[in-house]
C-alpha cells in the first residue's frame, strides 16, 4: 500500500538525475562540436529552433482544451523568460564552455544555489533570521559555494595524473616564449568562468520567474513550447548581428554538429525543459537547483573519456568547496521545510495554541 506513494515521491529525484546527465551530454557533445569549428552563436538558434517545431505543435494539440488563454501580458512574460533563460544564459554557457571545458562548466553551475539564495532574500522570498542557526548556515554555505567558484574560476593547478612539467630554462631567448600560450590559456580559463558564473546567475532568476510564472499559467508544455520560439528569435538577432562577416557559419556539416544540435534540440530543450519546468511547479526552485553537483563527476568523467581533457587539482579542490557550501544550504532549507511539516512554530506554545482553540 505504501510502495506506490513512495515510488510517485521518487519520480522527480530520478527525473532530475536524468536531466543532469542530459546536460552533461549536452556540454560534452557541444564542446566537441565548438572544437570542430562550429559558432556557438549558430549552434544555440539551430537547437532552439528544431526545439520550436517539436513543441508548438505538442502544446497546441495535447493542451488545447485545458489550456488557460494566453494573454499579452503573459507573451511579454514569456518573452522575457526567454531572454534571461535562452539568450543570456545559453550563450554565456556555450562562450564559457568554449574558452574553459565543460568540467569547470559544470563546477560553476553549482553556484545556482547560491544565487537562488540571495535573490530569495532580496526580493523577500526567503526569510532571514540571523538569530538562528539555520540562517546563518545558509548565508555560511553560500559564501563557501562563491568561494569554491572562484578558486575553480581563478586557480587551474596542475592536471592530475600526469607528470610535473619541466622546470623552464632561464636563458633569455627561452624564456618569453613559452610563457605566452600560458598567459594566454590562463585568461581564457577566467574569462571563460566570469561567462559560466553570469550563466548561473541568468539560470538562478529564470528558476524563480518561472516558478512565479508558473502560480498563473500552470501548463509547462505551452510555457516551453513559447520559450523556446522567443529564444529562436532573440537569438537568430544576436547570431546575425556576432557572424555578419562570416556567413559560413550558418553551414551544417552533417557530423558531429547535427549529431549535437538534434541531441540538444531533443533532450537539452525539450525533454530538459519540460521536466525542469514540471519540477518547478511540483517541488519549487531550490529543488531543482540541488541536483547540480551530481554533475560534476559526470562531467569531468565523460570530458576525459571523449575530449581528452585533462582534469586539473584547480577544478578538484573548488568543485569540493562548492558542494560543501551548497550542501549546508540545502540541509539548512531542508531543515527549515521539515519543521514547517511537523507543524512546529518558534513562537510562543502559547501562541502557536491560539488558531487550534479557535477552530
Amino acid at each position: 500500500m505504501e510502495l506506490k506513494p513512495y515510488l510517485a515521491s521518487s519520480v522527480p529525484f530520478a527525473a532530475m538525475v536524468m536531466v543532469e546527465c542530459f546536460d552533461v551530454g549536452l556540454i560534452t557533445l557541444s564542446k566537441a562540436a565548438m572544437s570542430n569549428g562550429m559558432s556557438h552563436f549558430v549552434f544555440v538558434v539551430y537547437s532552439n529552433a528544431l526545439a520550436s517545431l517539436i513543441l508548438l505543435p505538442s502544446s497546441f494539440i495535447l493542451h488545447r482544451s485545458k489550456r488557460p488563454p494566453l494573454t499579452f501580458s503573459l507573451l511579454c512574460k514569456f518573452f522575457l523568460l526567454s531572454l534571461i533563460g535562452i539568450t543570456v544564459m545559453q550563450n554565456c554557457v556555450f562562450t564559457g564552455i568554449n574558452l574553459s571545458s565543460p568540467t569547470l562548466g559544470s563546477a560553476m553551475s553549482n553556484l545556482i544555489p547560491a544565487f537562488t539564495f540571495l535573490l530569495a532574500v532580496f526580493f523577500r522570498m526567503e526569510k532571514l533570521d540571523l538569530r538562528s542557526s539555520r540562517s546563518r548556515i545558509k548565508i555560511m554555505g553560500t559564501l563557501v559555494s562563491i568561494s569554491g567558484a572562484l578558486i575553480v574560476t581563478l586557480y587551474k593547478g596542475t592536471p592530475i595524473g600526469s607528470l610535473p612539467a619541466q622546470t623552464p630554462s632561464f636563458s633569455s631567448q627561452d624564456h618569453s616564449v613559452p610563457s605566452q600560450p600560458s598567459l594566454a590559456t590562463q585568461s581564457n580559463w577566467i574569462v571563460g568562468g566570469l561567462f559560466l558564473a553570469a550563466a548561473s546567475l541568468s539560470v538562478s532568476i529564470w528558476n524563480t520567474s518561472q516558478a512565479a510564472i508558473l502560480k498563473g499559467y500552470p501548463s509547462e508544455l505551452t510555457i516551453v513550447a513559447f520559450y523556446c520560439l522567443f529564444g529562436t528569435v532573440q537569438c537568430a538577432a544576436l547570431s546575425l548581428i556576432a557572424e555578419r562577416n562570416n556567413p559560413n557559419a550558418w553551414k551544417l556539416k552533417p557530423d558531429i554538429e547535427l549529431i549535437s544540435i538534434i541531441y540538444s534540440a531533443v533532450f537539452g530543450s525539450v525533454v530538459t525543459f519540460s521536466i525542469i519546468t514540471w519540477c518547478i511547479r511540483k517541488k519549487g526552485p531550490v529543488f531543482v537547483a540541488m541536483f547540480k553537483p551530481v554533475s560534476i563527476a559526470i562531467a569531468a568523467l565523460l570530458g576525459v573519456i571523449f575530449l581528452g581533457d585533462s582534469l586539473y587539482v584547480g577544478s578538484v579542490i573548488g568543485a569540493i568547496v562548492i558542494v560543501m557550501g551548497f550542501y549546508g544550504v540545502i540541509w539548512a532549507q531542508s531543515k527549515e521545510e521539515g519543521k514547517e511539516t511537523r507543524g512546529i512554530d518558534p513562537l510562543p506554545l502559547s501562541s502557536a495554541k491560539t488558531p487550534l482553540l479557535q477552530e
